[in-house]
C-alpha cells in the first residue's frame, strides 16, 4: 500500500511538470529498494557461533536446500606432520579436500636400543606389530641388528603395507605371516597361532601408550611375551592458530589415536561450540572420542586406512556411516 501511495504521488507531480527525468526514475527506483528493503523480515544469524555454513546445510538438508559439491568440504587430517599424505591423497579420490593439522609427535625411548640388541641374538618365533609407527620403528632396529630373517604378525593392512614397501629393497626377507580377523590387538591374542604345548617366544615393540591386551591375552595362552616400549605418542604444544581458525569450520576431524583425539579436545575452549564429526581410524580411538564427550562419532567395522577411507562413490563430508561403519 506505501508503494502505490509513494507511486502515485511521483506520478501526478511529472504530470504537473510534463517531466519525469531520469535522476528522478533513479530515486524512485532507490526509495522502493530502501522500502522495500525495510520492510522486509531480518536475517536470523547462525545458530553455531564457528561452525561453517556450508557444514550446517548439510546436516539439515532438505529438497529445497542447494547442493554442495563434494569439493566444498574439507577434513583435517591430524597425524605427525610429514605422515597424512597417504589419507590426504585417498580423501582427494573423492574430491574431498583436506587440511593439514598436526596433533601429535613420536618420541622415542631406549628400549629402541635393546630391540635392536634382541633382533642380532635372538630368534623369535613371533613380532607383533600394532601400528603403522611401531612398524617403522621397528624397521630402523631390525636394519640395525643386521636385518635378519622374521616372522611378523600384523594388526591389520595399513601395518603390513609399511613391510610391503620395506621388503622390496631389502635382502632379507620379513615374513609378514598373520594378520587377525578383525585388526584390534584382543583378537591377534585370541587368534595368533601356537604349535600344541611347545614354548613360543613372542616379541611385541609397541608404544608406551599401547594397551596390555596383547601381552596379558597371549600369556593366558602360554606364550612368552618380552614388550619393549620402542616409542612413545605425545600431543604437540603448539599450533599455528590460523590453521586451527579453518579446522574449526571444517566438516570432520580425522583421528589415528586417543591422543590426538585428546589434544583436540584440549585445543577447545569451553566458550567453543564445534559440532563437527570425528572420523576414528578404529574401535580405541572410538571409545576414547566418546569418553571425552565428543558426539558424531564414527570408526569402520575393519580399522585401517581402507576402512578409513572406502572407494564409495558417494563419499559425503566422509560420511563413513554409508560405509559400514559404527556410530
Amino acid at each position: 500500500m506505501l508503494r502505490k501511495r509513494y507511486s502515485f504521488w511521483l506520478f501526478e507531480k511529472s504530470k504537473s511538470t510534463n517531466t519525469f527525468p531520469t535522476t528522478t526514475i533513479t530515486a524512485m527506483n532507490l526509495s522502493l529498494l530502501s522500502l522495500s528493503t525495510t520492510l522486509s523480515p531480518p536475517l536470523q544469524p547462525p545458530h553455531r557461533r564457528r561452525i561453517h555454513v556450508q557444514f550446517l546445510n548439510v546436516r539439515a538438508s532438505s529438497s529445497s536446500s542447494p547442493t554442495i559439491s563434494l569439493s566444498s568440504h574439507r577434513v583435517v587430517v591430524t597425524r605427525e606432520r610429514g605422515k597424512n599424505g597417504k589419507l590426504i591423497k585417498a580423501l582427494a579420490a573423492h574430491g574431498i579436500n583436506c587440511l593439514e593439522l598436526p596433533l601429535i609427535k613420536h618420541t622415542q625411548l631406549p628400549d629402541l636400543d635393546r630391540l635392536s640388541a634382541l633382533l642380532s641374538a635372538t630368534t623369535f618365533d613371533w613380532i607383533i606389530i600394532t601400528s603403522p609407527e611401531a612398524a617403522l620403528v621397528f624397521l630402523d632396529a631390525w636394519k640395525a641388528a643386521g636385518s635378519p630373517s622374521v616372522k611378523v604378525a600384523v594388526v591389520g593392512a595399513g601395518t603390513a603395507s609399511i613391510f610391503d614397501e620395506a621388503t622390496v629393497s631389502s635382502k632379507q626377507f620379513i615374513d609378514v605371516a598373520f594378520v587377525p580377523s578383525k585388526a584390534t590387538g584382543k583378537v591377534l591374542a585370541l587368534e595368533l597361532p601356537k604349535h600344541g604345548n611347545e614354548i613360543c617366544n613372542v616379541l611385541y615393540p609397541a608404544s608406551a601408550k599401547a594397551s596390555h591386551d596383547i601381552e596379558e591375552g597371549l600369556s593366558k595362552r602360554g606364550f612368552q611375551v618380552i614388550r619393549l616400549n620402542t616409542y612413545t605418542t605425545e600431543t604437540v604444544q603448539h599450533v599455528d592458530q590460523m590453521i586451527f581458525e579453518q579446522a574449526l569450520s571444517a566438516s570432520v576431524i580425522a583421528v589415528a589415536s586417543p591422543s590426538a583425539i585428546r589434544a583436540w579436545v584440549n585445543l577447545l575452549s569451553e566458550s567453543e561450540r564445534w559440532g563437527g564429526s570425528v572420523a576414528c581410524i578404529g574401535e580405541t580411538t572410538a571409545s576414547a572420542a566418546k569418553r571425552l564427550g565428543l558426539r558424531n562419532v564414527y570408526y569402520p567395522s575393519n580399522p585401517g586406512l581402507q576402512g578409513w577411507v572406502d572407494k564409495h562413490p558417494n563419499i559425503s563430508h566422509f560420511q563413513i556411516s554409508s560405509l559400514g561403519a559404527q556410530k
